[in-house]
């Protein structure tokens, strides 16, 4: 088991490394969860490219970044180095064009 600080260190550099990063249960192509499968389906079609990390494969990340997040429940969106949230959060903020903007693509006039 990695020693706290290096797991801190680990989830740190992930989310600080790539613009847009989601923590979730399974892969992009196959989430293990509805809510992961939720927040990939809306990044998918609004961002063509992004990180995720299957904390499935990560006893230690699973329970490590929810620790880092002060956030009991996964998925979880990092976007900018920034903490968004969990699915809910993601879905509202896709509704109301906040999630387009944050990321930097225009909002579709549906």
């Amino acid at each position: 088991m990695a020693p706290k600080e290096t797991l801190r260190q680990q989830i740190s550099d992930l989310v600080a490394s790539n613009r847009v990063v989601l923590f979730m249960k399974g892969t992009r192509q196959m989430p293990q969860c509805g809510f992961s499968a939720q927040v990939v389906q809306i990044l998918d079609e609004i961002l063509p490219n992004y990180e995720t990390v299957d904390v499935l494969r990560s006893p230690e990340i699973r329970d490590g970044i929810k620790e880092f997040s002060q956030w009991p429940t996964i998925p979880q969106l990092y976007v900018g180095g920034q903490f968004i949230g969990g699915c809910d959060v993601v879905r509202e903020m896709r509704a109301s064009g906040e999630l387009q903007k944050l990321i930097g693509v225009k909002v579709s006039d549906r």
